[in-house]
């Protein structure tokens, strides 16, 4: 015990009291519990008790915080392979859309939509590039990220980036393997039928990483398709996105994306395949449906945005008008100098601290200053 009240005073001499009581607590919680454990005529409820208070006390969570922050994650919330296996199985329709930051993360989860998609489509409608391609997975694992945090109910998938996964089978495993431990996500997307594309995903679902395929329009071969360009509208191109579909769920895809494909071919997909499919300007005849967050609210009015949003979008919002019409009235209201008024300066000080505040200015030789915080002060009281 003398060895324990050494230790005590030391700790207090580094830390601040409140600290120092925290301390005394967790010692005497820890030896109050070791007596517990050795005495075998202690019943088993004393031990239960004592432990939420020992856990409590060593953990490093505050009891108040200024933000409220994302809220923990709820296994019995969260849609799973499970989930979506069984609205399948009960025709039910399954939604997907893509989010790229917290903040359409958020949005996706409150309206209960069951796959977020963390598409590599971020190159084009966030940082403004004309095709896919240029994003890396760097990038990819910051939208990622982003995106887990806000995000606490859908099933979240990663689409891996063009040049991260053709290589080998290796490549593609380790690519995912960081989707997943660094991006936060459930499940990885990666686009095409060719054989290595198909070995590919083999390889990353046998790595136990769930795999969502994607046929039709694939945005990264863009450089072999000549452009943005549908498939699937001749016999042989629609016989093609079956049997690719039906390859990739033959390798343990979870679900197929079916991309700017004729309606009839995404029908005869969905019909042959067994696994959900998730069309994209592929008519109605699909187990799901997908379409880019910022395309469905019609979040950017100007040209370049109006030159990647596909055919098949409906805009169920004007999200970008307002956006600009707000923006013009801060602009506006900044200028003429109506914001900030008293209603969005909330900060007061007392009219003795007021006053004090002005005589230690003049004390300093701010005179000037002095009599500008007394001009202000008063015009704030007069507008209330």
């Amino acid at each position: 015990m003398a060895e324990q009240h050494v230790s005590l005073k030391r700790v207090q001499v580094a830390q601040p009291k409140h600290l120092f009581k925290q301390t005394q607590l967790l010692v005497t919680l820890t030896q109050h519990y070791s007596r517990i454990l050795n005495n075998s005529n202690m019943s088993f409820s004393r031990i239960n008790r004592a432990r939420p208070l020992l856990v409590r006390c060593m953990s490093n969570i505050p009891e108040n915080s200024v933000y409220g922050g994302p809220k923990p994650q709820n296994p019995n919330q969260r849609v799973t392979l499970t989930h979506l296996r069984q609205k399948h199985k009960n025709g039910e329709p399954i939604t997907m859309v893509t989010a790229y930051d917290y903040p359409s993360a958020v949005h996706l989860d409150s309206a209960g939509i069951d796959i977020c998609l963390v598409g590599d489509s971020a190159a084009m409608v966030v940082h403004g590039h004309d095709t896919t391609l240029p994003i890396t997975l760097e990038e990819m694992l910051v939208h990622c990220r982003a995106v887990a945090r806000g995000a606490k109910r859908p099933l979240l998938v990663g689409d891996l980036p063009f040049g991260t996964y053709e290589s080998s089978t290796n490549q593609a495993v380790d690519t995912a393997v960081r989707i997943l431990k660094e991006g936060g996500m459930d499940a990885i997307k990666l686009e095409g039928g060719s054989p290595s594309r198909i070995t590919a995903a083999r390889g990353i679902v046998e790595a136990g990483i769930a795999v969502m395929g994607h046929v039709g329009l694939t945005p990264q071969a863009i450089s072999v398709l000549g452009g943005f360009r549908p498939q699937g509208k001749n016999v042989t191109s629609a016989v093609k996105v079956v049997e690719t579909a039906l390859a990739l769920q033959e390798v343990g895809c979870f679900s197929v994306v079916l991309e700017c494909v004729p309606p009839p071919v995404a029908a005869a997909a969905t019909s042959a395949l067994q696994i959900p499919t998730i069309g994209i300007g592929a008519g109605p005849f699909c187990s799901g449906q997908v379409l880019v967050y910022h395309d469905l609210l019609g979040m950017m009015q100007h040209p370049h945005h109006a030159k990647v949003t596909p055919k098949f979008c409906k805009q169920f919002a004007r999200v970008g008008d307002v956006i600009n019409k707000a923006l013009l009235e801060y602009k506006e209201e900044v200028t003429n100098g109506s914001f900030p008024g008293p209603r969005h300066s909330p900060y007061k000080m007392s009219s003795g601290d007021c006053n004090g505040f002005f005589n230690e200015l003049q004390k300093l030789g701010f005179d000037k200053a002095a009599a500008v915080a007394a001009e202000a002060a008063e015009k704030i009281d007069t507008a209330k």
